[in-house]
Formats: C-alpha cells, structure tokens, sequence
C-alpha cells in the first residue's frame, strides 16, 4: 500500500479498529476536545503530510456534533498538507433530506455534502444511501457500496426454498430485488404512503406473501413504524415467518424493544454501520460486520484499483455459490 494514514472520530471507533485490523494498519488516535463555550476542537495526533489520508466517522446520534467533528478532522488533515483526502461515512443520515417537498425547505443532503468539500474532501466513501439520487449531490468523487452481499451471505444459511423477499415499499424495489436475486426467491412490495417523519399508511402488498417464509429488506430502521404497519399486514395474510433485514440499524429511542416485541418477528439482522447503544441490544438482534467491505474499498482507493469491480467480482462469487 501507499503511505496511508487512518483516523477515527468518536462517533464509533469500534468499527474504525476492526477497518484497520482488516487493512492492517495503525489507527491513529484523534483527540476531541469541547471548550467551555460548547466550541470542538479537532487535533489529529499523527503526522499527515504527504499521506493518504482516510478520515472514518459515521453520522450516529448526537449528528450535529458529529458531522461538526469531521468537519474538524478534514480542516485539520487539509491544514497538515496531506496529500489526499477520503471522508469514509458509513451512513450519511442527512440522505433523507433530498429534495423539495414543502414551500421553503432546505434540503440538507446537499447542503452537507457542500460543507464535507468546503472543509476539505476529496472524496467520500459510503454505504447505501437512502435516496441514490443523493449520489449526484457532491462534487468529489464518491464509492456507494451496499451490504447486500453480507445480507445475502448470512440469508443463505436458512431453508429458502419457500422464502419471499419483503420491501416496506415501492421505492426501495428494485434494491429488494437485486437481493432477491442473489437468494433466487421471489419479491413482493408494500404500497406505502408516508404521513409523517414517524407515521406511515401501507394500504396493500403486491406480490404473493401467503404461507411464506418473509424477509423484509429496507436501508435503515429509524423509529420502526413502518416495519411496524407492514408486520401487522403480514400477520394478517398468514405468512408463515418473518425476518427484517436492512443496512442501517438506527433504532431511535424504543424503536428496537418494539420491534423485538411484535408477534410472528423472528429476527432482526442489520450491519454495523451505526453502533448499537449499551443495553439496547435485543436477543433477537443480529449484527453483520461491514469492515472486510469498507476496508478492501479503502486499500483499493489508496491502491488506484477500481472500487465498482468490487460489486462485479462478488456477485459473480455469488453466482457460483448459488450454483
């Protein structure tokens, strides 16, 4: 590898140890510091200049302080003359805010991924991002992975022979099926309207779901509440079991012992973009690693080898597995 130098922000530096055990390389420490009129300062404690530098924090509750670090953290790799800069962004929250719905909103996933090259990115590198379209709101370079093929990884260890795979609705279809595909089951969709950030109306399923084994597939699980609606109209077409499965485990405020507590649920599986709070964890949660993914991303970049060969060379893996 080039001279590559890896720092992690305080948002979860679990997953910036595991990247950097995958890569092989040191993570450089990175000391945050509130002063007494609520102001960060970022210092990164190794040297940068001339380096590759991968700057890793998710944007994880509390967002604003931790979007403000790594605002900090590229200022400060930018002021020591590194030779490159990668924001590595596991999950990029503000992508719900993607377009004008409302007279006189702000849509905020443009508007911050502006400040990420204002303060000093050179390119982004992410995992599935809610709206795709968010992808054309930067202008560096940006690698959109996805986690489908660690979902479908560990999917392939039950009995699919009956399974259907689930998308809460329409707009999310043509992810679900891509993973359908890479499991060889069928798709169904959920006919949803959104009232509020919290309330959502699912008026129908479209696909045959009766006396199947279900596997709900959506980006991000935030409060629940459309995982909620869509269970109760499975429960009610007969389905035979119920799995969920999605990127980002956000899980706001009791959103997880909700979940966790609806009849017919069997499991809960999502990936580790997002740390899951202390005593938040439910029995029947089940979180994927997505360093191997983000880690072989970043050696590429730093390589100069193509990032989208990636998704190329694991699905025809998969293909073969499927065989």
């Amino acid at each position: 590898m080039n001279q590559i130098a890896v720092f992690g922000g305080s948002a979860h530096p679990q997953l910036a140890r595991d990247i950097c055990a995958k890569l092989g390389v040191p993570l450089h420490p990175t000391l945050v510091k509130r002063f007494s009129n609520d102001c960060l300062e970022v210092h990164l404690q190794a040297n940068c200049r001339e380096q590759d530098v991968f700057l890793i924090q998710t944007l994880s509750a509390p967002v604003q302080d931790h979007l403000v670090e790594l605002l900090l953290m590229l200022d400060a790799a930018r002021g020591a003359s590194a030779a490159r800069i990668t924001a590595v962004i596991p999950h990029y929250s503000y992508a719900r805010s993607d377009k004008k719905d409302a007279p006189r909103i702000s849509i905020g996933g443009r508007l911050v991924a502006d400040l990420l090259k204002t303060a000093g990115a050179d390119r982004v590198l992410t995992m599935t991002l809610h709206s795709p379209q968010v992808h054309g709101f930067f202008s560096v370079p940006v690698d959109h992975l996805h986690a489908l093929s660690e979902l479908a990884d560990y999917f392939r260890r039950y009995d699919l022979s009956n399974a259907v795979v689930v998308s809460p609705d329409l707009g999310n279809a043509k992810t679900a099926a891509a993973f359908a595909r890479r499991l060889g089951t069928p798709v169904a969709a959920g006919a949803k309207e959104r009232i509020s950030d919290t309330e959502v109306r699912i008026s129908a399923i479209i696909g045959d779901v009766h006396d199947r084994d279900v596997i709900v597939l959506d980006d991000e699980i935030a409060s629940g509440g459309s995982m909620i609606e869509l269970l109760a109209h499975l429960r009610a077409s007969n389905v035979r079991s119920i799995r969920i499965a999605c990127t980002h485990g956000i899980f706001a405020g009791s959103a997880l012992e909700r979940l966790s507590a609806q009849a017919g649920l069997d499991e809960i599986v999502c990936t580790d973009t997002l740390p899951v709070a202390v005593g938040a964890a439910s029995e029947k949660l089940t979180i994927l690693s997505i360093a191997p993914a983000l880690a072989e991303a970043m050696r590429r970049i730093n390589s100069g080898e193509s990032v989208s060969a990636l998704f190329h060379e694991t699905t025809a893996a998969e293909r073969r597995a499927a065989e």
